[in-house]
């Protein structure tokens, strides 16, 4: 089954099941879904980025300081965070990402997801998934915040680390 056909739960804006579709569907259609944003770290705290490949279905090519995507139908945000960081980072026995916050993102112009933000510890060798990740490395948060500016990001991956500083800051 190819990414485009993975069956997606439809959402409303008060995160409730409202019907399923197929994910390319859902895309193209702007239909409301659930993503996860796990942020990982390695053992001296230093933050997972990595450069999507050109082949992905949304934001190909660009950077992005989270690992995650969508929930699949009937999956739980917790469930799709721990899948999608190991599928990602390409590993297994990650421990449980730690929830923080779930907000909606909206891009403004019909492209709309709740957005559960998490949290993980990653001690293990990464190999990322090379149909996911055409660069990769673990980076601090300052040079994380150098470049910002300089690089082309995901643009809920930047909202999400937004929010999450904002999160970290007042300590909510």
């Amino acid at each position: 089954m190819s990414a485009a056909d993975e069956i997606l739960d439809i959402v409303d804006e008060n995160d409730q099941v409202i019907g399923q579709s197929p994910r390319g569907e859902a895309y193209a259609l702007g239909l409301r879904h659930r993503c996860v944003f796990v942020q990982a770290r390695d053992a001296e705290g230093r933050i997972f980025v990595h450069r999507r490949t050109p082949a992905k279905l949304v934001f190909p090519s660009l950077h992005d300081m989270f690992v995650g995507g969508v929930v699949g139908a009937g999956e739980s945000y917790d469930a799709a965070a721990l899948r999608e960081a190991e599928e990602e980072l390409g590993v297994t026995g990650l421990p449980r990402p730690r929830h923080l916050f779930t907000f909606l993102y909206d891009n403004g112009s019909g492209r709309t997801w709740w957005s559960a933000v998490y949290e993980v510890r990653c001690e293990l060798p990464v190999r990322p998934q090379t149909e996911e990740v055409a660069w990769h490395d673990f980076l601090s948060e300052a040079e994380v915040e150098r470049r910002l500016t300089d690089w082309a990001w995901v643009p809920d991956g930047l909202a999400a680390y937004e929010r999450l500083r904002a999160f970290r800051s007042t300590g909510s």
